[in-house]
């Protein structure tokens, strides 16, 4: 693997690609440190440190996952990638709802470039609305409720001015940060956005492995560690299962020429949704913690007083059945709305292919269901036992939500991971380059 990592900076286009890559990633990290202006740098780290036993960095913990922790420092790169994330799902799901958009998916290359530039725009929407909504919390002290704010005021200046510029300052961000990924996918490898979220998420591993050796002692660290690499290694085994269908193509006589009578197959991973579904599930457990936030009051409402006790800290066995619940409904949700059998089985008919042993046309399409619903169910338990180990760590060993081996963060690690060395190891096969897997 060292030598395949050493061809590839030998080739020198290859070595271009990964040094502006690198160069990409540098400039992202530092962007991600440096704080928004009006922001008062030492009470926020002050705050920090007070709310880490807290429960209220649980409330933003899948955005400030993918912002590598700089949406509580309130940086210029605060909302990180998430925005976009959110617009790219947003698309996908309007794109199988209404008819213009599904048409312009059907036109290629030109309409997926429209396509791309109405997530841009939605991206910036939800930006603006974000960064509203942080510096709102920052603002009124209940970003960080673990710290009192009018000992440590957050913001130098509260007034109108200095709450517009840092709302602007952290949607600009935004608008960088997708600038950013672009140019990692047009001149780099790998797809961006994915290796920019993976930076991350990355980013906050040392910091977390290095809290649960400070407050749980260097066994458990170690413990931690032994069971972090089993995870990953099943993690790494589920994302490459995939269930393969045999396709076969009579021969067919067009003009002169014959066409057809190859084999193929169509790969169905186990994994079919990936990450989308956790995204989705915490997403939607969010809304009634940060409700509760809008709600804080000396005789709060008996459903606030519920949502505070059982769904604000993942560690209730109430949050985490609901949690998981959750996941395996938006996996099946999301995998009937990005897989349709009837397309594929149409396509595989027009084009005189068929399953052996399946009839063309209606059968096809029920045994794709059938195969597709059978495989869909242990993805999305595996999903769900992977999104609940910090969920249970929190609860075994009082880590914070940020544990690392589980959940959102081993996914889009191991998954970008292994794409993006996919993506070298084809790019060293066609230099005649040995590449990683021998």
């Amino acid at each position: 693997m060292l030598g395949a990592f050493a061809n590839a900076f030998r080739t020198p286009d290859l070595r271009r690609k990964l040094l502006f890559v690198l160069l990409i990633i540098v400039i992202f990290r530092a962007g991600s440190q440096i704080p928004a202006p009006g922001v008062n740098v030492s009470n926020v780290q002050e705050c920090l440190n007070l709310a880490k036993e807290g429960d209220s960095a649980g409330l933003y913990n899948l955005v400030n996952l993918f912002s590598g922790g700089a949406l509580l420092q309130l940086t210029i790169f605060a909302l990180g990638i998430m925005p976009y994330i959110t617009a790219s799902i947003i698309l996908q799901l309007l794109v199988v709802v209404i008819p213009r958009l599904e048409a312009l998916k059907n036109e290629g290359q030109s309409g997926q470039t429209k396509i791309t530039q109405y997530t841009r725009y939605l991206t910036l929407g939800l930006a603006l609305l974000q960064a509203t909504g942080i510096v709102a919390l920052a603002r009124s002290g209940n970003l960080l409720s673990g710290c009192d704010t009018t000992t440590y005021p957050l913001l130098h200046d509260d007034g109108t001015a200095t709450f517009l510029v840092m709302v602007v300052t952290m949607t600009a961000g935004t608008a960088v940060i997708m600038w950013l990924g672009e140019l990692i996918t047009e001149r780099g490898i790998g797809n961006g956005m994915s290796i920019l979220i993976f930076t991350q998420v990355v980013a906050s591993f040392p910091v977390a492995l290095w809290n649960v050796g400070q407050s749980q002692g260097w066994w458990t660290f170690g413990i931690v560690i032994a069971v972090g690499m089993v995870i990953v290694a099943a993690v790494i085994f589920i994302e490459q299962a995939q269930r393969r269908i045999p396709v076969q193509y009579a021969r067919r006589m067009v003009g002169r020429r014959m066409f057809g009578g190859s084999s193929t197959y169509i790969p169905l991973k186990v994994n079919q949704a990936g990450v989308i579904p956790v995204i989705f599930a915490s997403s939607l457990l969010y809304l009634p913690a940060m409700a509760v936030q809008f709600n804080q009051s000396n005789d709060p409402p008996s459903w606030v007083t519920f949502i505070s006790k059982y769904f604000v800290r993942g560690d209730h066995p109430l949050y985490m059945i609901a949690f998981f619940a959750m996941i395996v409904f938006f996996t099946y949700f999301y995998v009937s709305i990005t897989f349709n059998p009837q397309e594929v089985a149409d396509n595989m008919k027009k084009y005189g292919g068929f399953i052996p042993g399946i009839r063309a046309g209606k059968p096809t399409e029920d045994y794709l269901s059938y195969v597709l619903s059978r495989i869909t169910l242990p993805g999305s338990l595996y999903l769900g036992i992977i999104a609940l180990i910090p969920l249970i760590a929190l609860a075994l060993i009082n880590a914070n939500q940020n544990f690392p081996f589980g959940g959102t963060s081993i996914l889009i690690m191991v998954g970008v991971a292994l794409d993006t060395v996919k993506q070298i190891e084809s790019q060293l096969q066609q230099r005649n380059y040995e590449g990683f897997l021998r």
